[in-house]
């Protein structure tokens, strides 16, 4: 077996509803797959995007990494939600170094919260394309509470965390390394393009390509959590039980009839949410239509809500396939569990991608 590299990192996604653990290993005849695991977080410990107890989701963080028998402690995490913004800009050209100086005063107009209360990044991309003065800029803002909460975690579970990334970046890190050969060379002006979306527990990601571009970037707020808690306020049931339920690990607790129609409901205002994202970006941007949408998280598992999207929005839909170009011993992986746990492992996958030392 080879022995890990310095630069090495193990993908670490901790959502509200479940932890997900991804390594990949770089060899000689590619990326080869070599953990991945997916533990469930109890609904006392968390709320939404809040952690309740820390010592409580270290602890499983902690049992995952040693059920799968990981030895590597540096981690790729990812944060996400409203306490993120993520913006492109146009700013006059300059060098990265320039930049670097100014960026503060360049954030302060399109950030809404206090400057100094945000760690700030960017990553140039190009020339303008109306303006040759000046060029476009990917701008990152992220609360430092929230940081410094997620660095606590994962240093509480005795790991540490080499790079903090955001949930939409990570997921596309996984659509590009499954969806693209190594190498290709991609027409980011002719390419088609295509909306991933990330349907998690108490929020979704909305983010719009072109080829590896992102033209568009929002969260929503609503999520499978939501058919959770309805489920439980139907029934009244331990929101444990509810998402037994949604699951369809405890299939008498709710006549089928009515658990499609709490699915149905749900996927009808998630439809309308996103269509309305769709139809700003298209406002804003004047590109041509989406043509394909890529669904990841829990809510990918939701037939009915693909159904309608592809109505909806005339576009072709699928549930993510973050195994693309990844080399899979299907001795140690069941083929069944990879093709469940897909969309809910991609942000994990897409940061099991990264290395340290990645801008």
């Amino acid at each position: 077996m080879a022995l890990a590299k310095k630069d090495h990192l193990v993908g670490l996604d901790i959502g509200s509803q479940s932890i997900k653990i991804a390594e990949i290993e770089h060899g000689k005849s590619g990326r080869i797959l070599k953990n991945l695991g997916i533990v469930e977080i109890d609904p006392d410990l968390m709320e939404e995007d809040s952690i309740k107890d820390l010592q409580g989701v270290a602890d499983l963080v902690k049992r995952l990494f040693k059920q799968l028998k990981i030895k590597e402690k540096k981690a790729a995490i990812s944060v996400g939600g409203y306490s993120i913004i993520v913006k492109r800009i146009n700013v006059q050209t300059m060098t990265e170094e320039q930049l670097l100086e100014t960026i503060h005063y360049e954030a302060e107009q399109y950030i809404p919260f206090d400057i100094n209360d945000v760690n700030l990044d960017f990553q140039i991309l190009g020339e303008n394309e109306n303006n040759r003065n000046q060029m476009n800029v990917l701008l990152v803002a992220a609360k430092k509470d929230l940081i410094d909460v997620y660095i606590d975690l994962v240093e509480t579970a005795g790991r540490q965390p080499s790079i903090i990334d955001v949930d939409a970046f990570a997921l596309q890190n996984a659509y590009e390394s499954s969806y693209f050969s190594p190498g290709e060379e991609i027409d980011e002006v002719e390419s088609e393009i295509v909306a991933l979306i990330d349907v998690g527990a108490s929020k979704t990601s909305l983010n719009i390509l072109r080829g590896t571009s992102s033209l568009f970037m929002r969260d929503i707020s609503m999520g499978c959590d939501q058919i959770t808690r309805q489920i439980a306020a139907q029934i009244d049931c331990s929101l444990y039980d509810a998402e037994q339920i949604k699951t369809g690990k405890l299939k008498d607790k709710l006549p089928q009839e009515e658990h499609d129609d709490i699915l149905s409901t749900f996927s009808t205002e998630w439809t309308t949410e996103i269509r309305r994202a769709f139809d700003f970006f298209y406002s804003s941007f004047g590109e041509s239509d989406i043509s394909r949408i890529i669904l990841s998280g829990g809510g990918a598992h939701v037939g009915v809500l693909r159904d309608m999207l592809s109505t909806e929005t005339d576009a072709s839909v699928e549930t993510i396939n973050p195994f693309g170009n990844l080399t899979i011993n299907n001795s140690k992986f069941d083929p069944a569990f990879l093709e469940k746990i897909a969309p809910q492992a991609a942000i994990a996958l897409g940061l099991a991608l990264r290395r340290v030392d990645d801008k």
